[in-house]
């Protein structure tokens, strides 16, 4: 049906008369009209123009003007003028100090939870501390402290390598296997930083951070501690090291949201993937790192020169000559690649050792460098990890996960004395679950391992320093402590590393060189983690291991036939944080190890106990 605005003029049109005028609109309110109660009753016509939008008015229409507002106030002072007024905020001199003169708080040097100088809250006041070379008001000051205390019985299957016992007439190839160590760490650190970095990255940032770190360790065989047979089988030792001493220098913004470029020269902390799997580590070294895209891409440039550690403590060294082993990093971070949520990073990492002409005596007394192992040839290699690693959520599930391929060279082959190419795979996987206050995991790692020790590859995956985060890192037994392979005053080497998940047979972590004619690790998990308060949280885990290709063992050990299964590794933690904070965490942990056909076949004890224990008692105090 055609609207009557149109018809009229096109019947018009048609009969030749000249057309009507359209009809008048209706009043705005013409349903109260046909709505009213009483038709006869009349009903006020809403003021089109009444209605009009705020800022608009009809063509010829002006509507009067208010009367002049006038005032008779002899002897009074004008207001000022709108431009005297700030647009946007009262400056107020030293305004991290203003709660303080306002009495609002007071500031205690010891109280790390409220506005504190030493913790970096403040600024520092140039004129209480003229001695410091520093200009300007944007300077702080961060100091650290944290006391970590760890007390850990445990059970290991230990070699006796001498003819000489604690107990004449107890000659095994195995000895006792209960031991127990005691280690108090004392960490302090300081932090000198210009800038505001709230909302932004330091200018500039110098930092120390020293390590004291006293033990006592108690185990049942001789030339477990030291080499000589005539030292007793228990040792205090202590020792300082430096685990972080750099410059943080800031290049330059890349735009206006702060992304920016930074480079960081010394003694620093790096970890080259999420959990640990690879290269984590306090390391000299040179570091360009920033990012692009509001933080959106990352980036990491790093070479480092490695240093000598302690043996027994793990500390850093720096009295020592640094080793002739580099390793150079390149990575790239994407946020929200290759879904949204989940972060990606392709990473390349080339390790050069050339300690082919070092040998290496620990601080007990045991060759460490190189390894008391096949042919004890010295060694040097050349590797590149390439990898891709993830960590993020897809949709509830959060995921984190590594893939890694290890391709290089090693120059002398410790079975055949001669140059064997590098080839080894890597991969690793863990998937967890939120459930209001539980959350519950499964874990998935496998390591390729050599199959066969006299040809010219070697296929065992081993990384550079590894810590991992991963499988209920170090409350699991296989990842907490190293499992002796051989012993005595030939020199140590482990199954694993301690704090370690891969079973690589190096002589130590801290100062062996890696090998890629090892057996491999494979893993399969699942845990739970449940929060019960605030301050409390249990931690349950079960892992089964096995060794990915036992041909290298069999080689070692001059026998036929090893099977894979390592055993059942089962733990469980609680953690208390009576403060609901991380400045007092206390952790109690328990773990078991339910030995397999493999290691059964390899291991045994004096006692023949058929299982190992692990015990964790950890409190950490930060400041």
């Amino acid at each position: 049906m055609l609207h009557s605005t149109l018809f009229l003029p096109l019947l018009a049109a048609v009969s030749g008369e000249a057309p009507l005028p359209p009809p008048p609109p209706p009043p705005p309110n013409w349903q109260d009209i046909v709505n009213s109660p009483d038709p006869a009753a009349p009903v006020p016509v809403v003021d089109a123009d009444d209605q009009s939008i705020d800022g608009r008015r009809r063509p010829g229409f002006e509507r009067s003007l208010p009367d002049k507002v006038t005032q008779d106030n002899p002897g009074a002072i004008g207001a000022p003028p709108p431009e005297a007024f700030p647009t946007d905020q009262v400056p107020v001199p030293d305004r991290w100090r203003l709660i303080q003169s306002l009495g609002v708080v007071q500031e205690r040097w010891f109280d790390p939870y409220h506005q504190n100088t030493y913790k970096g809250d403040r600024p520092i006041n140039p004129e209480k501390v003229k001695w410091l070379p520093i200009h300007g008001d944007d300077w702080f000051f961060v100091a650290s402290a944290v006391s970590d205390t760890v007390l850990e019985p445990r059970t290991f299957p230990i070699p006796v390598g001498t003819p000489t016992t604690e107990r004449p007439g107890g000659l095994d190839a195995f000895g006792k296997d209960a031991s127990v160590v005691a280690s108090q760490t004392f960490i302090v650190g300081a932090s000198l930083i210009k800038g505001s970095t709230a909302f932004m990255p330091p200018h500039i940032e110098y930092r120390v951070t020293l390590a004291l770190n006293a033990s006592y360790v108690n185990v049942p065989e001789k030339q477990v501690l030291f080499v000589q047979s005539s030292k007793p089988s228990h040792r205090t030792d202590h020792f300082l090291g430096v685990q972080e001493a750099f410059i943080d220098y800031h290049l330059r913004n890349t735009s206006d949201r702060y992304d920016f470029e930074s480079i960081r020269v010394g003694i620093q902390p790096f970890q080259s993937d999420f959990r640990g799997f690879l290269f984590n580590d306090q390391q000299l070294g040179i570091r360009f790192f920033g990012n692009r895209d509001n933080n959106r891409f990352q980036f990491n440039l790093a070479a480092f020169w490695r240093l000598e550690k302690d043996t027994n403590s793990g500390l850093n060294s720096v009295v020592q000559t640094p080793r002739d082993d580099f390793v150079f990093v390149a990575n790239l971070y994407r946020q929200d690649f290759l879904i949204p949520a989940l972060t990606s990073q392709i990473t390349a990492v080339y390790n050069r050792n050339r300690e082919q002409d070092d040998t290496h005596i620990d601080d007990n007394g045991f060759p460490v460098r190189p390894a008391v192992l096949g042919n004890h040839n010295r060694r040097a290699y050349d590797v590149v990890y390439l990898g891709y690693n993830a960590d993020g959520r897809i949709g509830r599930m959060n995921l984190t996960a590594s893939l890694y391929g290890a391709l290089g060279k090693d120059r002398n082959s410790i079975f055949t004395r001669k140059p064997a190419k590098i080839r080894a795979f890597f991969a690793a996987a863990e998937a967890s679950y939120d459930v209001d206050w539980m959350r519950f995991r499964v874990s998935g790692l496998y390591a390729s391992g050599d199959g066969d020790p006299y040809d010219n590859t070697e296929n065992g995956f081993d990384a550079i320093f590894e810590n991992p985060v991963f499988a209920g890192a170090d409350t699991s037994y296989w990842i907490r402590q190293s499992i002796p392979f051989i012993g005595g005053a030939a020199g140590p080497v482990s199954i694993n590393g301690r704090n370690g998940i891969l079973n690589s047979l190096r002589s130590s972590k801290e100062e062996g060189q890696s090998n890629f004619n090892n057996p491999g690790t494979m893993l399969l998990g699942a845990g739970a983690d449940f929060d019960l308060t605030p301050q409390v949280r249990l931690s349950t885990n079960i892992n089964h291991l096995w060794f990915q290709n036992t041909a290298t063992l069999r080689e070692f050990r001059n026998e036929g036939s090893i099977p894979k299964s390592i055993g059942w590794d089962l733990s469980a933690a609680g953690i208390w944080r009576p403060k609901a904070t991380q400045n007092i965490v206390f952790r109690l942990s328990g773990a078991v190890l339910a030995p397999g056909d493999g290691f059964r076949d390899l291991f045994t004890n004096s006692d023949r106990n058929r299982n190992y224990y692990s015990v964790l008692a950890n409190l950490i105090l930060s400041y």
